[in-house]
Order: structure tokens, then sequence, then C-alpha cells
């Protein structure tokens, strides 16, 4: 398995750009990709579809104690966390108990760390679970990917895998009612015999539609930072993105580029 995994439940403090003191938190296997997408930027490999390999998930009390006990030892620290971030080896609210593991989070922040802000990053694919979604609206930054706003594309980046579709996950994106930050990576590069491009004039015009549509509460824009499982996937300079951000600030929502 290539890329860049998470070898445990809980890890960091990280200093992040856009989280502060960050207290990682992978519900996923610690030695492989666990995802129902397979994007072809992601930094953590390809998504292994092989039935034969066995999918251990943390379990949800063991996942209590040591956030409590991680917290305790943070706690009055410089390090003591800004932000708790469900991130991973994949989509965390694949996790079949992800709605309980919320709750227990909110209380051991409560309880540890009040000033930190849970955190998660989504590919928005399981928004038709009434659980995820209630969970979701919980916590206090809800980073859902949208990476782009027609269907072909999202298909040939995103490559989900059973059936999710782009329509499905945009229904779920307007359910939070704004309460959301969005998260794009944009790229070009050739794939699978495909050119693929997220920052045409025709993507970005269908892009900042939905954009509109979602109203989040902001955007967040970023380039390729770490090595693709793809090759020959090509880096979008400051400048360009900076330019596509003000295209989303004209629009009167907030957009920065990471």
């Amino acid at each position: 398995m290539s890329g860049f995994l998470f070898d445990e439940l809980i890890f960091g403090p990280v200093h992040s750009r856009r989280l502060g003191v960050s207290l990682g938190i992978n519900l996923l296997p610690t030695d492989n990709k666990y995802c129902n997408f397979n994007c072809i930027y992601c930094e953590c490999g390809w998504t292994n579809k092989d039935k034969g390999v066995k999918i251990v998930l943390p379990k949800r009390d063991n996942f209590k104690t040591k956030l409590e006990n991680r917290l305790q030892e943070l706690q009055g620290t410089v390090n003591e966390p800004d932000a708790i971030t469900f991130a991973g080896n994949g989509e965390p609210t694949i996790h079949p108990l992800f709605a309980e593991i919320i709750d227990d989070t909110i209380e051991a922040r409560d309880k540890f760390a009040p000033k930190a802000a849970i955190s998660i990053l989504s590919n928005a694919s399981m928004l038709h679970k009434p659980k995820v979604t209630e969970a979701l609206k919980k916590v206090d930054k809800n980073i859902l990917k949208l990476d782009s706003a027609i269907e072909s594309t999202f298909q040939k980046i995103n490559q989900a895998i059973g059936g999710i579709t782009l329509s499905k996950i945009i229904e779920g994106l307007l359910s939070f009612d704004g309460k959301l930050i969005i998260q794009t990576l944009f790229f070009r590069g050739e794939y699978n015999g495909h050119f693929i491009d997220n920052t045409t004039d025709e993507e970005l015009k269908a892009w900042l539609e939905i954009l509109e549509k979602i109203n989040p509460e902001y955007v967040m824009i970023y380039p390729i930072d770490r090595g693709t499982p793809a090759k020959g996937l090509e880096k979008i300079p400051y400048d360009e993105l900076n330019a596509i951000a003000n295209r989303v600030k004209a629009k009167g929502i907030a957009a920065k580029v990471y």
C-alpha cells in the first residue's frame, strides 16, 4: 500500500495551517486506506478494493478512553489543542458508530479541552444516512469535499465506489443550510486516457453555481501538496488559485487558498 498513512488512532497534535494545534483522530485501519472514494490525488494512495483484506476498525470504548487520557495529558500545556480533527486513512463517517463517537468526543472535549473546535474532513458521501448528518451538525467545523460540480468530472477525479453520485452528495450538502465548509482541491493532468482539469471556465461556472446554492460558511481552496497515486498531475500555481478564490468572494462567500 503506497501513500501517507496515519499509524495511530489518535495522532499529534500537529500544527495545521487552517486549524491551529490539531489533535488528529483516525477511525480507520492504521495499515490500510479504507474509503468509498478512490481519488486520483489522494495522499493516502489508492483505495484497497481487495475483498480478502480484513478490515479492523477501532472500538468505541477504546477510542473514548484513549481520547480522554490524551486530552488530560495535553491540558494546560502549550500543545493543548485548538482543534480535535477527524481525518485519517480514508472516510471517517464510514465507521458504523461514527455518530456515537462524535457524542463521546463532544463530552471529552467539554471536560478536558473546552476551547477546542471539533472538526471533520469528509468526502460528504454518507450524508444520505440521517445519523451521520445529525452527528456532523453537532460539530464545530464540517469540512466537506466538493472537487467538481459536473458528474463526469466528479467520477473521474473521485472515482466513487458503490454507486455514489454527485447529485446525491449535493443534495446532502444542501441539507446543512450553510453550516458547513467546502473544501476543493484543484489540479490538472492526464489519467486513464482522460485529461482532467477542474479549473476550466465550464468547471468553475458549474462549481460556483452550486456554491451559491449551498451558501457555505467559507471555501477552502487547495493545490496538490504531497505525492499522488496518479502520476503526472499538475499543481496549480497560487496566483491561479487566488483568482478562483476571488471569484468565490465575488459571490459573497468567504474563501481562502491554503
